[in-house]
């Protein structure tokens, strides 16, 4: 059988990105199929108040996961430098380290989550007609939660290795198996938030199975034995390094993402809906990108791992044209089709309105999105977690919400909360380049 490892340091550095790179995205894409199926069902089986209530909850799902996800992708460029210098045993002690965190954070936010989101709902200020349908339907998603860290762990050591092939196969089977179950649960049982919970649940375990199932079965060099999963202490300490600043990041992003949710939510269920079907669509459109920045931090670190700096400083020159001239298309595809797109969630005239609103607002500031993404997997490859954490704190959430608190006090318009993303955005692509620029940061480590 042909093995699935890839080793990023040789080749042609475009070729490289882009074959690594177009597995991840179709990973992204059916697993962004999730929430957007979920959203889709609800939205034309169940009404404009469970719509609102099924998107509302995005951001209080990411901030309790964001944290270790964010160790998984310190443990990935960890993964990453040891295989891109030959060093099985600290690719084998890595390994064994992400398992450890993996099992051991499954657990703690499977926990946290079930006790703690109906006081996070409330202090988003979640509005009385859709709390009891997102207060349910979050209840049923955290107690199979476990099954999307472990499956995001088992990603994120795959992909160290340049396999992104597995990841793919595993979110298909998922991403079908929950859209037959939404349309089974909800479409025809009529079983509402509830319904699109359990398909929900029931599909990331499917992935989660597949993707341990591989780690502890097969014959590759990043096979998993039970009795070898521990924290070792070099490898712990270096994927705290990495990983705590980036999970920091996400957390705090997570955590102004849940202050926005809150604003927009004082607008009411159409504002919810609007607001909340759009982000689904850009999502969707922003997953090239995405993608592409994952792939930049594995052919980054590994590159580092093996002294090839010069390949390096290739990959980011067309990494960044690349993304840049991505971004702008789908900006300019956004704004010209946002409304025929939101038709596929609501027919709602004012839902529209304020979805259109939005994108009209967000799309052509993509650029600055995409800039700061591909800065940010650049940085964390490189070992330099601590800067896009950093930047990201400072622009993502402080300067946002500081933002949105003040200027809503004199101005009550959605509008103001809808500006708040581009503007940090243009911020932190500002501050990321001028770093890259004035700063020594690509010194191998």
């Amino acid at each position: 059988m042909k093995s699935n490892i890839r080793l990023m340091t040789k080749g042609a550095v475009g070729r490289e990105i882009l074959t690594f790179a177009f597995p991840v995205f179709l990973a992204n894409l059916f697993q962004q199929l999730y929430l957007t199926v979920d959203s889709l069902v609800i939205g034309n089986f169940v009404g404009k108040e469970a719509l609102a209530a099924i998107t509302s909850v995005g951001p209080l799902v990411f901030l309790l996961v964001g944290l270790f996800n964010g160790l998984f992708i310190g443990a990935g460029v960890v993964i990453s430098k040891y295989f891109g210098s030959d060093d099985a045993d600290g690719v084998s002690k890595s390994i064994h380290t992400t398992v450890a965190l993996g099992f051991s954070s499954s657990a703690l936010v499977t926990i946290v989550g079930i006790i703690g989101s109906p006081y996070i709902l409330r202090w988003m200020g979640t509005p009385a007609e859709v709390f009891s349908q997102a207060n349910s339907y979050v209840e049923i998603y955290f107690i199979g939660i476990s099954s999307l860290i472990l499956y995001n762990m088992a990603t994120g050591i795959l992909q160290a290795l340049g396999d992104s092939r597995h990841p793919l196969y595993f979110l298909i089977a998922s991403s079908l198996t929950n859209i037959v179950l939404d349309l089974l649960f909800v479409g025809v049982l009529d079983w509402g938030m509830d319904g699109a919970a359990y398909a929900t649940i029931i599909s990331e375990a499917i992935s989660a199975v597949l993707s341990m199932g591989l780690l502890f079965l097969t014959k590759e060099q990043y096979r998993v034995h039970l009795r070898q999963v521990r924290f070792h202490g070099r490898q712990l300490g270096r994927i705290l390094h990495i990983g705590i600043p980036s999970g920091i990041q996400n957390s705090v992003i997570s955590i102004a993402n849940v202050f926005v949710q809150a604003s927009v939510n004082s607008f009411g269920a159409a504002a919810m809906a609007g607001n909340g079907a759009f982000l689904r669509i850009q999502g969707f459109v922003f997953l090239p990108i995405t993608s592409f920045a994952l792939a930049l931090t594995t052919f980054t670190s590994q590159n580092i791992g093996a002294g090839e700096l010069g390949r390096v400083r290739k990959g980011i020159r067309f990494s960044l044209a690349f993304c840049l001239i991505m971004a702008e298309t789908f900006g300019l595809f956004l704004f010209l089709f946002a409304k025929p797109l939101l038709l596929l969630f609501s027919r709602d005239p004012e839902v529209l309105a304020i979805g259109t609103e939005k994108a009209h607002i967000a799309c052509f500031f993509f650029c600055c999105l995409a800039l700061s993404h591909t800065m940010a997997g650049i940085f964390r490859g490189a070992g330099r977690a601590i800067i896009p954490m950093l930047v990201m704190l400072v622009c993502w959430c402080l300067i946002r919400v500081s933002y949105i608190f003040i200027t809503l006090k004199y101005f009550n318009d959605i509008r103001v909360v809808f500006w708040a993303y581009p503007i940090t955005w243009t911020l932190s692509s500002l501050i990321f380049i001028f770093y890259y620029f004035k700063v020594d940061w690509l010194r191998q480590r």
